[in-house]
């Protein structure tokens, strides 16, 4: 599932050399994730992002014609990382280890991510207005093609029989609380931060918890 910035607020097609502009862009992207995520949308100026991005205004307004545009690529980069570790699931594929991988590279967009997840979760919270388009009869069928390769799984007694759109739901929102919730972590357990050790041992309970619950059983770590 691809998500389409629209053609009016899409980044202006290439002059400088594709290094540069590669390099520029995910410096606007980092500078606008971190704004955004402390401001929401409304609160965060196209300034701001050009000062804390080391870019001249007129140079960012070059690469996002508009805040819009650059709101939605910043939602663009998220939920085509998501949407692009799920595209790879079949029929065919062993349930346990499926989902182990599923859990594993969602923990870790959380880990090395987490603006670009709350931006995501903010904008939901707040309507989805942004993402209207997104959330399209395509993408609707795209989740139904999801939720049919579990139903394969469970039609060939692979797992148990769960809901498997619910099934989707817990993933989500089990992996992405990482992200959009490490300060409420971090206060419960008293802890600074969260390092890669402590996603590692939740991504590991997760995978635990999960597969148990579908009458699976993790594979054993080398």
């Amino acid at each position: 599932m691809t998500f389409e910035v629209p053609a009016h607020s899409a980044p202006h097609p290439g002059k400088p050399a594709s290094r540069i502009r590669q390099k520029n862009e995910e410096a606007i992207i980092q500078a606008a994730e971190d704004e955004f995520a402390r401001h929401g949308f409304k609160g965060t100026s196209m300034n701001t992002i050009a000062q804390n991005a080391g870019l001249p205004k007129a140079n960012l307004h070059y690469y996002f014609t508009n805040k819009l545009g650059l709101y939605i690529a910043v939602l663009s980069n998220i939920l085509e990382l998501w949407d692009s570790t799920f595209n790879t699931l079949t029929a065919e594929d062993d349930p346990a280890e499926a989902l182990t991988r599923y859990i594993r590279a969602k923990m870790e967009f959380s880990r090395r991510q987490p603006q670009a997840s709350r931006i995501f979760a903010m904008e939901i919270i707040s309507g989805g207005e942004c993402l209207s388009e997104y959330f399209s009869q395509d993408y609707r069928a795209w989740f139904q093609g999801r939720a049919a390769v579990f139903q394969a799984w469970i039609d060939a007694g692979k797992m148990d029989p769960v809901d498997p759109v619910h099934l989707i739901f817990l993933l989500w929102g089990s992996t992405q609380h990482y992200a959009d919730f490490a300060t409420q972590i971090c206060r419960v357990t008293g802890r600074s931060r969260l390092t890669k050790q402590d996603f590692e041992a939740a991504g590991n309970n997760l995978i635990r918890i999960i597969l148990k619950g579908c009458g699976l059983t993790p594979a054993q770590k080398d």
